[in-house]
């Protein structure tokens, strides 16, 4: 997936300025695609070149005009493409599987206190996502549409840190004191 795709999810479920977009990236999208503001706005310009979103000016009294883009038909054309081919694994870049395959290189104390602080990190980011569950999602059952396919993220979401803290504990376990 490319960071063009994130946006296109995004100004097809509400047209945005690249200032509101990078606040949505901020509180939701940023959780599984990370981004920078400038990287968003750099984007929005590629998008607005390609067809793919249309701009329009709206005036503001005292403050600079904003620009608020929505997605074109070329560009709800392209990402309904995009959703509709296959997905492929990601690549995976994992800094902390790198490091415990090489801790043999570091002290098992030292190695004790990396994987703590990085279980410590994964369970924040679960008790991150568990709250915007129960803010958000009270009653999943009776979820439809765009909400729906909210909570399925956020419940993967869930699932990947769990999976990681669970392995962090196992990794705990198994090193020597």
């Amino acid at each position: 997936m490319a960071l063009e795709h994130a946006i296109m999810v995004s100004l097809a479920e509400r047209p945005g300025t690249g200032y509101q977009l990078s606040r949505q990236f901020d509180k939701s999208i940023g959780h599984f695609w990370s981004t920078s503001h400038q990287q968003i706005y750099r984007t929005l310009k590629k998008l607005e070149a390609d067809g793919y979103i249309t701009p329009t000016d709206v005036h503001q009294e005292g403050k600079p005009d904003k620009r608020v883009f929505e997605l074109s038909p070329a560009g709800h054309q392209a990402l309904s493409d995009w959703v509709s081919s296959p997905t492929e694994l990601p690549q995976l870049r994992n800094d902390f599987g790198v490091k415990l395959r090489g801790a043999e290189h570091t002290d098992p104390a030292t190695m004790r206190t990396n994987v703590a602080q990085h279980r410590a990190l994964h369970q924040q980011q679960l008790d991150l996502y568990h709250r915007y569950l129960h803010t958000q999602f009270p009653r999943p059952d009776q979820l439809q549409g765009r909400k729906l396919h909210q909570y399925l993220v956020l419940r993967g979401g869930i699932r990947t840190e769990e999976a990681f803290v669970d392995w962090c504990d196992e990794i705990l376990a198994a090193l020597p004191d």
